[in-house]
Formats: C-alpha cells, sequence, structure tokens
C-alpha cells in the first residue's frame, strides 16, 4: 500500500470515529431533552402503561396502532421502566442412547427424553432503573425429565450506563462473560443443544453465579474490551469449583463423581483468593464492508472442593473466534454466513481421598476397592488435564431459512487414579465417565416464519469411548413475545 493510499484510510478511518461520536452525543442529547420534555411536574406512582410498537430503542410509547403479540408492556414511563417478553421453546424427538440426559445430551437445557422436552419458558424483565442504571432480569421455567416443575433465576444484574473512562460496571447475579456461548441464552443457539466442551467444563447450566463485572472498552479505533468478573465459586453455577456434586453435565446422579473423589472438603470463604475470577479480552475488527471478525480469550480461576482436604484448584482457558458475512444488499438478514469455535483447556487439582469413609477397614458396598491390597482406595492428590472445542458453521441462503453444521470434541488425559484397576461392587471401572474422549456431529436446518419464531431440525452423531455411537434426532419449535429481541441472523 503506498503513502497516500495509508494516508487516505486513515483519514477515513478518522472521519467515521468522529461521525460515531457525533451521533452517540446526539443520541444522548436527545435522551435528556426527552426526558425533560415527559417528566410531570408531580411523580405519579408507576403504572401499568398501554403496550408499546418500539420498545427495543427506548423510544416513547406509542398507542396510536393496536397492539400485537410480538410488542412489549412497558411498566413505569420516562427514566425508569421495565419491558417484559417471553420466550417458550420445546423440543420432540428420540435417541437410541438409553442415558439422554446427562449422557448424551449435557445441558441442563437441551432435550433431556424421547419425547416432549420442556427447554424452557423464559420471562424477561429489562429497563432503566433511574438514568444512571439499567437492569435485566431473566427467570426460566423448566420441568426435567422426571416431569418435576422447576424454577431457575439465570440472571438478575444492575449495570451502569454513565461511568467515566469508558468503564461499565455490572453487579448480581451474572452469566460469566467467558467465551461466546456461555453468555448466550438457549432461544439464542443456533442449535438445539449446548456444545460438549461448554457443558462439560463451565456446567450443565453455563458458569453463573452472584458477582460483579467490571468492563474496559479501550480508546482503539477497533472494537477492544477487557473484562474481569469475580464471583462465588460454590453450587451448581460453578461446577468446575467448589460444587458439592460436581458432575461436568455428563453424568447420571449413581455414577461416580469426576475424578472418583466425593467433594468433601469445601472450605467455605476464608480470604479473596477463594473467589471465582474471570478475565477476558475481546476485540472486533470489520474486514470489510460485508464481513466481520471477533476474537476473544477467556480465563476461570478459583478453588474447588475435590479430596478430603487440601487447598485444590481449577484453571479453565477459552480461546474463541467468530466470523460472519452479509452482503451490502442483504434483505431481512440473508443471505449470510457464520463461523464460530471455542476451545477450552481445564487444569484441575484433585486433591487426596480415602474411599474408606466410615472407617471400618472393611470393603462396603459402593465404595471403590484397589485390586492390589483388596481394601477401600485410597487416591494420592494429583492433576489432570481435558481440552475440547467447538465449531459451527451457519448458512442462511434464502431469507429465514438457515442450514448449521456444528462439531464436538472433548477429552482428558489419563490420570494415575484411572490406571490402578479400581473396582465397584467387584466389577471394573475403567476411565472417568466424566474424562472419557468424545466426538459429536450435528447438522441441522431451521425455518423462521418470522423473527419471533423458529423451527429448527436436528441431527446427533454421538460416539462416546467405551459406549459406543448413539443417533439422536430433534424438532424444536420456538416463539417469542414481548420485549425480548427478535431473532439475529
Amino acid at each position: 500500500m503506498s503513502v497516500a493510499s495509508a494516508q487516505d484510510t486513515n483519514e477515513v478511518e478518522q472521519l467515521k470515529r468522529e461521525l460515531r461520536e457525533m451521533r452517540e452525543q446526539m443520541q444522548r442529547m436527545e435522551q435528556k431533552l426527552q426526558t425533560l420534555e415527559q417528566k410531570p411536574a408531580v411523580e405519579a406512582p408507576p403504572a401499568i402503561q398501554a403496550p408499546s410498537v418500539v420498545a427495543q430503542d427506548d423510544k416513547p410509547l406509542d398507542v396510536s396502532k393496536p397492539w400485537s403479540p410480538t410488542d412489549p408492556i412497558r411498566i413505569g414511563k420516562s427514566s425508569a421502566y421495565a419491558d417484559i417478553g417471553l420466550v417458550g421453546t420445546f423440543a420432540v424427538g428420540g435417541s437410541t442412547a438409553d442415558d439422554i440426559q446427562g449422557g448424551t445430551q449435557l445441558g441442563g437445557h437441551d432435550p433431556n427424553q424421547n419425547g416432549f422436552t420442556v427447554q424452557g419458558v423464559e420471562l424477561n424483565l429489562r429497563g432503566a432503573v433511574d438514568p444512571y442504571f439499567r437492569a435485566n432480569a431473566n427467570i426460566l421455567f423448566g420441568v426435567d425429565s422426571g416431569g418435576e416443575s422447576y424454577l431457575e433465576l439465570e440472571e438478575a444484574w444492575m449495570e451502569t450506563v454513565s461511568l467515566p473512562w469508558n468503564l461499565q460496571l455490572r453487579a448480581g447475579e451474572i452469566l460469566t462473560d467467558f467465551g461466546r456461548i456461555n453468555t448466550q441464552h438457549p432461544h439464542s443457539w443456533g442449535f438445539v443443544d449446548s456444545p460438549l466442551a461448554a457443558a462439560r467444563y463451565l456446567g450443565a447450566d453455563g458458569l453463573r453465579n452472584p458477582g460483579a463485572r467490571l468492563g474496559w472498552l479501550a480508546p482503539l479505533p477497533f472494537f477492544t474490551e477487557f473484562s474481569l468478573g469475580v464471583q462465588d465459586s460454590q453450587g451448581e453455577g460453578a461446577s468446575s469449583f467448589r460444587s458439592s456434586g460436581h458432575d461436568h453435565g455428563d453424568s447420571a446422579d449413581d455414577d461416580l463423581p469426576f475424578g472418583f473423589r466425593h467433594s468433601d472438603n469445601d472450605r467455605g470463604v476464608q480470604h479473596v483468593g477463594d473467589m471465582l475470577f474471570t478475565p477476558r479480552l475481546a476485540v472486533s475488527f470489520e474486514l470489510t464492508d460485508s464481513q466481520t471478525l471477533v476474537l476473544g480469550g477467556s480465563g476461570a480461576f478459583g478453588p474447588n472442593s475435590s479430596g478430603n482436604s487440601g487447598d485444590t484448584r481449577t484453571q479453565i482457558y477459552g480461546l474463541d473466534a467468530y466470523w460472519k458475512w452479509k452482503p451490502a444488499n442483504a434483505h431481512g438478514g440473508f443471505p449470510f454466513v457464520s463461523v464460530q469455535g471455542e476451545i477450552m483447556y481445564q487444569r484441575y487439582e484433585l486433591g487426596a481421598f480415602d474411599w474408606d469413609e466410615n472407617g471400618d477397614g472393611v470393603s462396603d458396598s459402593g465404595e471403590l476397592v484397589d485390586p492390589a491390597t483388596g481394601l477401600p482406595a485410597v487416591l494420592a492428590a494429583e492433576t489432570v488435564n481435558d481440552w475440547g472445542f467447538y465449531a459451527q458453521m451457519l448458512y442462511g441462503f434464502r431469507k429465514g431459512w438457515v442450514v448449521g453444521l456444528r462439531g464436538d470434541y472433548v477429552t482428558g488425559s489419563l490420570g494415575d487414579y484411572e490406571e490402578m484397576g479400581l473396582t465397584l461392587n467387584g466389577e471394573p471401572v475403567g476411565r472417568d465417565l466424566l474424562r472419557r474422549e468424545r466426538f459429536r456431529l450435528s447438522p441441522n436446518l431451521t425455518w423462521y416464519p418470522s423473527e419471533f419464531s423458529k423451527i429448527r431440525l436436528q441431527y446427533n452423531y454421538d460416539d462416546r469411548a467405551d459406549i459406543g455411537v448413539d443417533h439422536s434426532v430433534w424438532l424444536q419449535f420456538e416463539f417469542l413475545l414481548g420485549a425480548h429481541a427478535a431473532h439475529k441472523f
């Protein structure tokens, strides 16, 4: 590239930045003016207002048009309001596997049985708290494979909108900013189920817990954001850390625990190092007018409760990439091609553990036995390493129609405890079920009748070491009502 052309490019980029800054300043001025014009002389208590046909961009309510199911209901007014939305996701199908939930399907919102599955009915509340904060809450209703209903708080946080120096603070119940898929709700996925690596290392319901996240948008010519999260490290939302069950999302309740050790050394929070820390760096580039590239790196560091004693810890590292092509003449978001992938690596410290938990010196039913001694197994402390990835491509070949393909792979290094030839009730246990090699290939086809509904057909080919091959077919259907953002293409 010549010096002249390089200078021209720099001038164009500078003009683009200045134009964006002017637009943002104008929007802020318009919002302030709008607030002053709408604010009454005496504040009245918030009341349910007429449905709005424009809530996504926080404009005043429009009652001149009849309400439709895709319009939100807004509670409150002016600079303090909440928009209400609902999304329902369901699946029907079947699998050749005997262990669908926690076996072939690792995610907490995956299809969990032959027949119908309620993957989730999610209520969303979001809006402005005041001129300084906005808030969001996602409350999910589900039904497990046993037919039992449950409620789940997926997210509930408050976030600043006017901190200086390009800073933003979020606090509450947070989906951890790790990679791409972890921060997405199931209705935003390009596939019926969660990737194997995400469910195995981040948990069946994703990595999420109460805490805070501080983000900083760097003043660079391309999007660059660094964030640091600090959260609680215990419970189901942190299954690779201080979780009492720690099933990594791919085990039934009666299977052996991860590392063949019960979680018996949870020391609680004694110092700041017992919290979960999650740094992330994300950058985005406009390669051309029709191509976008997003790259990210993430980490998650905290204690785990493996074994009887000791200060055992877990480290998870992740790299992610997303590329999308959409021509300038695209209509309604079509055509497009997107490619997304993540690779994750987990380093897990296993504590020492004695299977003679009742101290009687005799091998009892349900205890792991060391064949070398004939006594309950005594496992030494060690560190195991696991890794996996997924890669997916989506092709929107015509308006409303998307074809996709995803490949998943997870595996783990052979641990010393796995080489001991341990037995359970006289039968060899072999490799750790939660760390065995797995491969899955998933093609699908999705039809969007509109931005607010979808029907998806997906086939899964699952190959699990020491178990074999299984085939699954799932038909997913979904609707959006109210303030949930329309499906993005």
